[in-house]
């Protein structure tokens, strides 16, 4: 059943159209992605939809009494109202009494003794048993918690932004909408609430429309796609993956279809050129035919960002934290912290928000000093430090202007020198947009301008705080590609999973009370290990009412040394050993595919499943050497 319909919806700002003649139908069992480029209309949808902006032509359609929710990118309240009061904003009888009757608790918790107080939360009490409302009341205080919004009577103009983002989430849970719009959700969240977020969201009941950089949450909560390119939204069937999958199809054939056309355009092309007395004996229609073809303009390729490698030598010492602590009005973020950074370090960090992660970036640039403790830092770092506000833009002043400020011309990485102006155009900024204001940029095109400026200072040392909020997801996947190849050491804080997963080779993990646990390998390992030991947990009070067996008379193992650091040959070893799984690996994906196109040569086939069984026999060696070094680091 339709609950939503564009028609012809068109929408500009200025001379710049986001949205040409769109038309598509929104169903009451849709859960939609929108995909799309930074400034390619996304928010504008979205907008539009919730009813937050008209649109200049065509029409909205609201079915029915169809009842939406919105969370905006940036979300703004009343700085008087209390985060109760925002999240039971909602209209009807059940939100209003839910207000009146948590703002009187909270009075009677200060004032045991007034008992017109009590008598007003007694007579709330009744009259929300009437309206069936303690579920709502029960759930709401349930997501509040998840969302760690723990104090309901603060006034909302005393949180950070991510505070605020977080008590509009909570709005559009509580309310249950029959049509849920959310752009950047995940954004502030860190990676458990993002799990958390994403059952509810699977759980939800409405239809959802929502804008969302994470892949991992793309496809596992939606359904359906929506791609804005151009003006045009296309809309596609299945999950992020199924999107892929069908873009790459569709890609295949415009570029058959391109070949095809080329082919006739030349051909027709060497008719003409036979001469006027040849052409005078055709058909006035093929004349027509083959100047339409040689008028067609090639269909432009999507495009891209190109990031180039930009960086300066890394001498051997690079940052070094000795014993560091620091405390913010009481909480402990960090204790007793020390840890060698190398050239080659990807290390993403993880964590609660809160808990300390930004400030572990702010000591190692120096932008924030120690309780206690000291950092030494390398005669050749250069740290390039990517912050959550983007602090260093200028809204006033032109974009080339503002990459200007770092170097008119860069090197890259081939050795040839480019222009700050062709650097931008990388990073998709038209010559147009080089001469806009800074403060006229969409969230994502300063967020990708701002990444441009970081990485124009060439660094060797690259911290990157949530990068990827507000980054599109080709923006991202270029990003992961870039360091890939990236020669100095990266330190990512991200929620962000598949993020991590293609960046970061260990973790380090804010624990509470200034703990910080160093684990090995990516975003995915750690769930493993995390499965594993919740496991234990759980096992261990049943092997503890289990009665004793005899002790067997072995001798005791040497107790393992206790947080040593890996000797050089142990490091070699640990890369050494890396390499060779991953080479094993890719021979056995080689063998495979080999014994299914040499299936009838049996002499050949042999051979191949023979290597095939010694590779698998040498991984699970590799693998378990790799597992105790690991541990040992």
């Amino acid at each position: 059943m339709p609950i939503l319909t564009f028609d012809g919806v068109r929408k500009s700002y200025g001379i710049r159209p986001l949205l040409a003649d769109v038309s598509f139908v929104l169903e009451a069992d849709e859960k939609v992605g929108v995909i799309g480029v930074n400034g390619a209309g996304k928010t504008t949808l979205l907008r539009i939809a919730a009813g937050a902006e008209p649109p200049d032509g065509g029409r909205v359609i609201v079915h029915g009494a169809t009842r939406i929710g919105y969370l905006p990118q940036r979300p703004e309240f009343d700085p008087e109202q209390t985060v109760i009061d925002a999240v039971f904003a909602g209209e009807g009888e059940a939100m209003q009494l839910l207000r009146d009757y948590e703002h009187a608790v909270h009075r009677m918790e200060h004032h045991p003794e007034d008992m017109a107080l009590v008598e007003r939360v007694t007579d709330l009490s009744h009259r929300l048993d009437a309206a069936n409302a303690w579920g709502l009341e029960v759930e709401a205080r349930a997501i509040l918690d998840r969302l760690g919004l723990t104090d309901t009577e603060a006034l909302v103009g005393t949180l950070s932004g991510g505070q605020k983002k977080r008590v509009a989430l909570a709005r559009a849970l509580v309310e249950k909408p029959d049509l849920l719009i959310l752009d950047e959700p995940t954004n502030h969240l860190d990676a458990e609430t993002v799990d958390w977020l994403e059952a509810a969201l699977r759980r939800f009941s409405g239809a959802l429309l929502l804008v969302t950089h994470d892949r991992y949450f793309l496809d596992r909560v939606t359904n359906r796609m929506l791609d804005v390119e151009g003006g045009d939204v296309q809309r596609f069937v299945g999950n992020y993956t199924a999107y892929l999958e069908q873009k790459e199809a569709q890609a295949i054939v415009r570029e058959a279809e391109s070949g095809k056309r080329a082919n006739l355009a030349r051909r027709e092309l060497a008719w003409l050129r036979r001469g006027a007395k040849a052409r005078t004996t055709k058909q006035k229609a093929r004349v027509d035919r083959a100047h339409t073809l040689l008028d067609t303009p090639k269909e432009e390729a999507a495009r891209e960002i190109e990031l180039t490698g930009l960086s300066s030598r890394l001498g051997k010492k690079v940052v070094e934290l000795h014993h560091v602590s620091k405390r913010y009005d009481g909480p402990l973020l960090v204790d007793d912290f020390s840890y060698l950074l190398t050239r080659n370090d990807r290390i993403g960090v993880i964590g609660p928000n809160g808990s300390g992660k930004t400030t572990l970036l702010e000591i190692i640039t120096g932008r924030l000093a120690p309780d206690s403790g000291h950092v030494e830092r390398g005669p050749t770092v250069a740290i390039g430090y990517y912050d959550q506000e983007s602090r260093a833009l200028a809204d006033d002043l032109r974009v080339i202007d503002y990459i200007q400020e770092v170097a008119e011309h860069v090197k890259t990485a081939d050795g040839t020198f480019i222009t700050a102006s062709q650097m931008l155009e990388r990073f998709l900024f038209t010559p147009a947009q080089q001469y806009t204001p800074v403060g006229l940029l969409s969230g994502g095109e300063r967020r990708r301008l701002y990444m441009l400026r970081i990485l124009m200072g060439a660094p060797n040392v690259l911290l990157l705080d949530e990068p990827t909020n507000d980054l599109d997801i080709p923006t991202l996947v270029a990003l992961e590609e870039y360091l890939e190849g990236f020669p100095g050491c990266l330190i990512v804080v991200s929620h962000d999973r598949a993020f991590l997963d293609r960046t970061a080779e260990h973790l380090f993990r804010f624990e509470g009370d200034g703990k910080i646990r160093d684990i090995p390998g990516n975003y995915s390992a750690w769930l493993e290990i995390q499965a594993r030991e919740t496991a234990a947990a759980r096992e261990a009070p049943r092997s503890s009412s289990k009665p004793a067996a005899a002790p067997t008379p072995v001798a005791a193992p040497a107790p393992p040394p206790s947080g040593r650091k890996l000797s050089h040959k142990e490091k070699r070893e640990l890369e050494e050993t890396e390499a060779r799984i991953a080479a094993t690996e890719a021979r056995q994906a080689e063998i495979e595919g080999e014994m299914v196109t040499q299936g009838a040569d049996f002499a050949r086939v042999a051979a191949l499943s023979e290597e095939l069984g010694r590779l698998t026999q040498q991984l699970e060696r590799d693998m378990n050497r790799w597992a105790e070094l690991a541990e040992l680091a």
